[in-house]
């Protein structure tokens, strides 16, 4: 009998919750009361909503809870034999590795080869053997030609993948990876995903993946490992029979489902159906091309017809980029970019990993002000220069989300974190309190309000920053990936508050990875290449067209991958699951 990989038995776990005193108290437990084993050559999915711990179990697994990150912890957790609650993290190492959602957070050394080096020389390996795994991992994960090159100058999914590496070549056969796809963009995830399939090929290793990007993911895990709101299981079986046979109460838990899972919902619900329900975007397009040919398809909800890929002028611009030129470190970043963006739109700027997103985004909010040698061309945001504008006044107008929440936090407590921009700006007591709490209501933080902010699960932390731009009611919010890190219901709540915004006047700009997001929320597509602007216009049209989207090294979202096929052109015009025909009574299934 093969034995497992990892054993996790009845694991509950209570975080520390320190007080300003220097007390702590024991939150809530997360997970609670957790069963799951991964054998050699399985990947175990493990879903549940934001705050669920399933980052806590993820870090149990090598004892950096509680050996680390003080907790209690009852239950028992088995890594290669080795109970980890009596086991040095360090000596862990060498059995179980972690790959985390921010590969620059592992990065320690200057190259490539260095890096992938560093854990089998800390865990005192012979050189020889040293440099033959650290030679075996990086061809493993197709970076050996690159061994010489310094980690920062590779793209995001390459650095993912030198994060597998680093782990492959300490040995460790057990993978625990906690949203390694978080940052990256398609081609990135392709990578990533494509690297993950040869390991576990050989039969030899185990993946836990908690991963919120199902659309890959999938089609990947053998088995997934469900928790409830409260940490609690909900289910566990293969994956295919959870994802589709459980849907709609997966859905009711706030978990995300594939695209092609909810797009099957819908359809249900509007009569018609696909049977069994698809989990991978060639699933339902076989599904929907099968309809198609048997005349049983109907209309889609919204016609659409993809025309020409220019936009309208903007009227009112709040937001103007004019032959905008950034060079960093001797290299173009962005390359004459030129944008008008009007009130009350809901912009979505796509591009690969390096295209000058963040950058561009930065630029706009005054969050990067570059010398003035570094820079051509101009930026008005509100009225206001961003580069040369009092920070009291550009804060009052404009709104900035990164895309790692932590960077932006000052405070100790939640509420605090909240207020402190009000209260920069001097306004009342009374006022800054009611709009704290108004907050804090709406992103569903209020009993986390004396928390510290660093103690937040990671989609928590995410809530919180959007909050904190939120809370001053800006003319203009830009956001660098805001749905990082949420489950599904809260990414929902949270999109849904940004169209809310941009209905009632506010210029919404969102950086983002997710096509399938952009597809349903925007209401026009910037896409950049190399720095430079190739697509600039309707979701429906942009999305719509993979000629444009290969241009800036993106993917359709799976619902126009789906529908591209199909003979009706209104269909093949199909990118957001609201497209789909819906029974109005049934109007909230799979959203």
């Amino acid at each position: 009998m093969t034995h497992p990989l990892l054993d996790v038995r009845g694991l509950r776990v209570r975080h520390h919750v320190p007080h300003d005193d220097g007390g702590h108290t024991l939150g809530a437990p997360a997970p609670d009361a957790v069963d799951l084993a991964v054998a050699p050559g399985e990947v175990v999915l493990l879903l549940g909503p934001s705050g669920c711990g399933k980052s806590t179990l993820a870090l149990a697994t090598n004892g950096l809870v509680p050996h680390v990150l003080p907790a209690e912890v009852t239950g028992t957790v088995t890594t290669a034999g080795r109970d980890v609650a009596t086991t040095r993290t360090p000596e862990l190492a060498g059995d179980v590795a972690m790959v985390f959602q921010d590969p620059d957070a592992q990065v320690v050394t200057g190259s490539v080869l260095d890096e992938v080096c560093f854990a089998p020389e800390n865990l005192c390996r012979p050189a020889d053997e040293v440099l033959a795994r650290a030679e075996t991992a990086l061809r493993q994960v197709g970076l050996w030609e690159r061994r010489g090159d310094d980690p920062a100058v590779l793209s995001g999914g390459g650095r993912q993948r030198l994060a597998i590496a680093c782990a492959l070549a300490a040995g460790a056969r057990m993978l625990v990876l906690d949203e390694p796809t978080a940052n990256l963009d398609p081609a990135g995830v392709e990578e990533v995903y494509a690297v993950l399939r040869s390991v576990v090929g050989a039969g030899d290793r185990g993946v836990l993946l908690v991963e919120h990007d199902l659309d890959v993911a999938a089609a990947f895990a053998d088995r997934v490992v469900v928790l409830d709101g409260a940490g609690r299981p909900a289910a566990d079986g293969p994956a295919r029979e959870v994802l589709t046979g459980q849907a709609e109460r997966l859905a009711a838990l706030g978990v995300w489902l594939p695209t092609a899972t909810l797009a099957g919902l819908r359809l249900r619900a509007a009569g018609v159906g696909i049977d069994p329900l698809p989990l991978t975007p060639d699933e339902l397009a076989t599904g929907l091309e099968r309809l198609d040919t048997a005349g049983r398809l109907p209309a889609p909800a919204t016609a659409v017809h993809p025309t020409a890929a220019a936009p309208e002028p903007a009227r009112d611009t709040v937001l103007a980029v004019d032959h905008l030129t950034v060079r960093r470190g001797g290299r173009t970043v962005l390359d004459d970019v030129s944008l008008a963006v009007g009130r009350g739109e809901l912009l979505a700027v796509v591009g690969a990993n390096g295209a000058g997103k963040s950058t561009l985004a930065q630029l706009a909010t005054g969050v990067l002000r570059p010398r003035r040698r570094d820079v051509a061309g101009t930026v008005r945001v509100a009225g206001l220069d961003p580069r040369r504008a009092d920070v009291r006044d550009l804060t009052a107008a404009v709104g900035f989300v990164f895309q790692n929440p932590e960077h932006q936090f000052v405070t100790g407590r939640v509420d605090d974190e909240l207020a402190v921009g009000l209260r920069a700006r001097g306004l009342p007591a009374d006022e800054v309190a009611d709009r704290v709490d108004q907050v804090l209501d709406r992103l569903g933080l209020t009993a986390l309000r004396d928390r510290h902010p660093f103690w937040l699960s990671g989609g928590q932390k995410r809530r919180l920053s959007v909050g904190t731009a939120l809370v001053c009611r800006p003319e203009v919010l830009v956001l660098d990936e805001p749905t990082y890190g949420q489950d599904r219901e809260r990414a929902v709540e949270l999109l849904d508050l940004l169209t809310a915004l941009h209905d009632d006047g506010t210029t919404v700009v969102v950086v983002s990875h997710d096509m399938q997001l952009v597809a349903e929320h925007a209401t026009r597509v910037v896409a950049l290449a190399d720095g430079r602007v190739v697509a600039d216009g309707r979701p429906d049209v942009v999305l719509g067209r993979p000629d444009l989207l290969a241009a800036a090294g993106l993917r359709p979202p799976p619902l126009a991958r789906a529908t591209r096929g199909l003979r009706d052109p209104a269909w093949r015009a199909v990118t957001r699951l609201a497209d789909l025909p819906l029974t109005p009574a049934l109007a909230e299934v799979g959203r």
